[in-house]
């Protein structure tokens, strides 16, 4: 699967400038899983870390859903992966992971979140999330940190399993 990442305007408005950024991480992640087959996917990093590219997609669908939803939509954090909030199953549980489900639930969740930041009227809209209340801006500007993050664990990841470096 081909993946189109776009790199961000160099100049738009507030709200522009942080959907571009969050789509384009979103695409690094992609890029950095794109090629590989299923048992590269679940590689995990060195001992101790359970770190793999299956984990961190997984743990990333996860983040989508429990940030954007209840924050835009009032919904109880609700985990995809594990029975009962264990959010460390994401990365714990790869070698018996559906590695396509895995990216279906994903791509929903990004979806997802596109779905309800398009309808939000502005970033300045809260909501509610373990008792805090936070901003739509908030959790913009936290999700490009998550992936951001988590992309440079992809990157060492994909360099250790195949040698490819770069973006």
């Amino acid at each position: 699967m081909t993946v189109e990442r776009v790199i961000p305007p160099y100049e738009a408005d507030e709200r522009a400038m942080l959907i571009a950024w969050l789509d384009f991480h979103r695409a690094t992640l992609a890029v950095k899983c794109d090629g590989l087959t299923e048992e590269q996917l679940r590689q995990q990093a060195v001992p101790p870390s359970n770190l793999s590219l299956l984990g961190l997609v997984r743990h990333m669908a996860e983040v989508e859903r429990n940030w954007f939803r209840s924050v835009l939509e009032g919904e109880e954090r609700a985990p995809i992966f594990s029975q009962d909030m264990d959010w460390q199953a994401s990365f714990r549980d790869v070698a018996v992971a559906d590695v396509s489900g895995a990216f279906s639930a994903w791509r929903a969740e990004c979806e997802d979140a596109r779905a309800l930041v398009a309808a939000a009227p502005s970033l300045d809209v809260a909501g509610e999330r373990g008792g805090e209340r936070f901003s739509l801006r908030w959790v913009l500007v936290h999700m490009i940190e998550e992936y951001a993050r988590h992309n440079g664990h992809a990157d060492l990841l994909r360099e250790r399993i195949d040698g490819s470096t770069g973006p």
